[in-house]
């Protein structure tokens, strides 16, 4: 009676099953941004996704008298083990109702799965890539969340500290940033000078250099190149990069995703990129349990087009290693506001910034800011 049983995703309708949980988990919630079904179906699909050439995963659901109750991913990157010399299953797509007798069971899943895979230990939440949401909120739970990153309930945390064994392994930080009217002045001196002293340009991208002149694939190695030694990191294969360049970029407002080319050389050099996008979290609300249809593919168009929202979402940005002392991040928003003012964006929001590193968490200094949201990524050793 009430006990908790855990199943493994073994047929298509098991996945939508476990997609489907979160919708019924987060019904009415005022803060969650929901993915969209259809983004998650294909990440999770091993047919679908690309990051399997390296990954490999199983998916857990636990029940309560015939319903479901939580779920987790657990995943084993075998890239990013070799490239940090470490044996870790990450655990991901976590969610479960505030019954500790449901999250144990589901980590016991996890811990179980990794052991036999010869993993020393459990680190999360993670997904396959960087490209995944990443790290449990731990505040801001009164904030809205964005599609980008993951909505929890302020009881997740508090399982982790109860079941004992997990620690932390880093920590996340986002900002929301007010969009100023115009260039500030000391930002427009600053650009022409950086701009002037490197032979720096900052432009849009062309829809036909993405599609036809390679540019979407240089601007993902580029961040292949800019990310490569960041936490849990693993380099983006070809055919990862493929599969987002067609993923992200063809319905994207390009005017906000400027890039930086150095001009000294024969040729333009790709030296830095901006990835932003209108917030799509109104848009995504509206979408009933994630789907486009019958009415949600009109609303997200419109968020894609900076309609129904004054929010702007600032994904990443990616400068190389040896420009990164230059200034050149002020080049992205010198370009970047005029357009946001435009669109009637008012503010941003920053995606996950590891909180050690300075040098992005600097580039906020220019703008008046809130650090408004903290999220943790934890580690459990196996023993």
């Amino acid at each position: 009676m009430n006990s908790i049983t855990i199943k493994r995703v073994e047929s298509n309708a098991d996945l939508k099953r476990f997609i489907n949980f979160h919708y019924d988990l987060y019904a009415g919630n005022d803060y969650d941004a929901p993915t969209l079904f259809s983004d998650d179906y294909r990440t999770l699909r091993k047919d679908k996704n690309a990051a399997f050439e390296f990954c490999e995963a199983e998916y857990f659901m636990a029940f309560r008298d015939g319903k479901v109750v939580g779920r987790v991913a657990a995943i084993i990157n075998h890239k990013a083990n070799r490239r940090w010399e470490t044996k870790a299953v990450r655990f991901g797509w976590l969610d479960f109702v505030d019954d500790l007798k449901v999250s144990r069971a589901l980590f016991a899943a996890v811990e179980n799965y990794g052991k036999s895979k010869g993993m020393t230990e459990m680190i999360g939440p993670l997904g396959f890539t960087d490209f995944d949401p990443e790290g449990m909120l731990i505040e801001g739970f009164d904030k809205m969340g964005t599609m980008a990153t993951i909505y929890n309930h302020p009881y997740y945390p508090k399982h982790l500290e109860q079941l004992g064994g997990f620690e932390k392994d880093n920590d996340y930080v986002e900002y929301f940033v007010t969009v100023p009217q115009g260039i500030p002045e000391r930002m427009q001196r600053l650009s022409e000078m950086v701009m002037k002293r490197y032979n720096l340009r900052v432009r849009s991208m062309t829809r036909r250099e993405i599609t036809k002149e390679g540019m979407g694939q240089r601007v993902f190695q580029l961040i292949n190149d800019t990310f490569k030694d960041l936490y849990g990191f693993s380099e983006l294969t070809q055919k990862q990069i493929d599969q987002y360049v067609k993923m992200y970029l063809p319905h994207a407002d390009l005017n906000i995703i400027p890039v930086i080319e150095d001009m000294s050389g024969d040729a333009p050099k790709l030296v830095g990129v901006g990835i932003t996008i209108p917030s799509l979290t109104n848009a995504l609300r509206k979408c009933r349990r994630g789907r486009m249809l019958p009415f949600g593919w009109w609303h997200v168009l419109r968020a894609m087009k900076g309609k129904g929202t004054n929010v702007v979402d600032l994904e990443m940005v990616g400068i190389l290693p040896e420009y990164r002392n230059k200034g050149l991040n002020v080049l992205i928003f010198y370009h970047l506001i005029p357009h946001y003012n435009r669109m009637g964006l008012e503010y941003a929001e920053s995606q996950v910034e590891m909180e050690g590193n300075s040098q992005v968490r600097n580039m906020w200094d220019n703008f008046e800011h809130v650090q408004h949201k903290r999220r943790r990524c934890y580690k459990k050793k196996l023993n």
